[in-house]
């Protein structure tokens, strides 16, 4: 049988990456292949995320592209399937069936396992939607990746330990559309680890909406931390680098502390939303921690790892903002000091209590701050990447680069560095002297010869489609 073609487009979180993943390994036992084009596909997924400005408004404007492509593939005698899937899809609901007639398929971001008996249904009926929260886990009934898949996919690899959220910031969609916390048993996740490595993967990225608060069922029966789970992965033979996002500054326990301290193969860097250096206005997103349990929690990781750096999320404007409550997230930048962060004016989301408070910033004030926050946080990223420039990094090489003979890899903050060598060095972690940047690069040469050839994943996979 000819192989069916299948498109994803994937949009906003690391979780949302992983899930396309997923939804292609479910799919592939099916008889579909992905592919980069949707020109050809014969199913396209619009794998959603509802966290972003106007999230809803991009899908249904992408959803009109794709029925003109949908009409022509008919005009063709080629039938294209259309699904939404993820956060959006799981708000919406009967919302995108309603407002678009081209979509076949609406799947949450539980229930994808489902995907080969709703395709069924919808080929049967026209039409097919699921966006409640199954009770079953559906880790549970997802394939494991083909070997083939695994090495395609390169050297680094995401794996979800833990979904959903019960902390109700009040800005934030994710616990009505991911649902309350709920951690994976530590045995299946060793299984996906050790599966991957003997593959050839080199680094695990341990993702969740709110990874720190992981409290799985450990193999002696009791509950394991993040902390605990960190410092097992790290026994599995060929994992060299272990990172882990996005972490919750109320949920940081000694456990992980002490991995930091303690295991080379944790990286530095950690990902720490903050939203705001003003306690009223960190009061009024709920997030339960004041700017000083923020510093707190730095000084903590400061003190066990001197070489540790942060990223961190921010949102301006948030309703009831003052200048005042500005200055005071300027403050916390200032002091903390970050290698990056990520920044946004404050978007009201449908359902959420932020969306009916009514002391709105005005729309020039926030892209006024924004512009100030990006302006100070670019720096301290600039500075942070020039600090490299002269001395020595270990860098883990990933793929061959756009230039021909330079390969890239990343430091252990995520930098990508670029060194002119064989593609023999892919997958291996060599020591790396910064001469100079380039952007956001770092320029190099190996201040080391390479080992012995490793394991190679290709380079020359089809990708999926990250959208904005």
């Amino acid at each position: 049988m000819k192989p069916r073609k299948l498109h994803i487009k994937s949009y906003g979180c690391q979780m949302n990456v992983y899930d396309a993943q997923r939804m292609v390994d479910t799919l592939a036992g099916e008889g579909f292949v992905e592919t980069a084009s949707v020109d050809d596909a014969d199913l396209v997924i619009l794998n959603t995320c509802h966290i972003r400005e106007k999230a809803s408004e991009k899908v249904y404007s992408e959803l009109g592209r794709l029925r003109v492509m949908k009409d022509e593939a008919a005009r063709q005698g080629r039938r294209m399937n259309i699904a939404v899937a993820g956060c959006v899809a799981q708000a919406e609901g009967e919302e995108i069936v309603n407002r678009a007639p081209v979509v076949d398929v609406v799947v949450g971001p539980q229930s994808y396992h489902h995907l080969p008996e709703l395709l069924a249904r919808a080929e049967k009926h026209g039409r097919a939607l699921e966006t409640e929260f199954p009770a079953e886990d559906k880790f549970a009934f997802l394939p494991p990746p083909k070997p083939e898949l695994i090495r395609a996919r390169g050297i680094s690899s995401f794996v979800t330990i833990q979904e959903g959220c019960d902390k109700f910031c009040t800005f934030c969609v994710v616990p009505y559309t991911r649902g309350a916390e709920v951690s994976r048993p530590v045995s299946k996740i060793i299984d996906d680890v050790k599966r991957l490595a003997d593959h050839g993967v080199r680094e695990i990225t341990l993702i969740g909406q709110n990874v720190n608060a992981y409290h799985g069922e450990g193999p002696d029966g009791r509950t394991w931390s993040l902390g605990r789970l960190l410092r097992r992965l790290a026994e599995i033979p060929g994992i060299v680098r272990l990172r882990y996002s996005t972490s919750h500054p109320r949920d940081i326990d000694e456990t992980l502390i002490e991995a930091h301290r303690d295991i080379p193969a944790v990286m530095p860097f950690v990902h720490l939303p903050v939203q705001s250096g003003s306690d009223r206005i960190l009061a009024a997103m709920n997030r339960k921690h004041t700017a000083d349990d923020y510093r707190r929690s730095v000084e903590r990781f400061r003190a066990v790892c001197q070489d540790i750096a942060f990223s961190s999320d921010f949102i301006v404007g948030f309703p009831g903002e003052t200048r005042e409550d500005f200055q005071a997230t300027l403050a916390l930048v200032t002091q903390i000091g970050y290698a990056g962060a990520y920044s946004f004016k404050y978007s009201p989301r449908p359902g959420t209590p932020a969306a009916d408070m009514q002391e709105m910033v005005p729309a020039d004030e926030m892209d006024e701050r924004l512009a100030r926050l990006q302006e100070l946080i670019d720096s301290q990223q600039s500075a942070f990447n020039r600090a490299a420039i002269g001395t020595t990094v270990d860098v883990l090489f990933e793929r061959a680069a756009r230039n021909p003979g330079q390969i890239v890899g990343r430091t252990a903050y995520l930098q990508p560095a670029h060194v002119m060598a064989p593609e023999s060095i892919i997958g291996q972690v060599l020591p790396v002297r910064i001469d100079s940047l380039e952007r956001y690069s770092l320029l190099g040469e190996l201040a080391a010869p390479p080992t012995a050839p490793q394991p190679q994943a290709s380079i020359n996979s089809p990708e999926t489609v990250i959208g904005a």
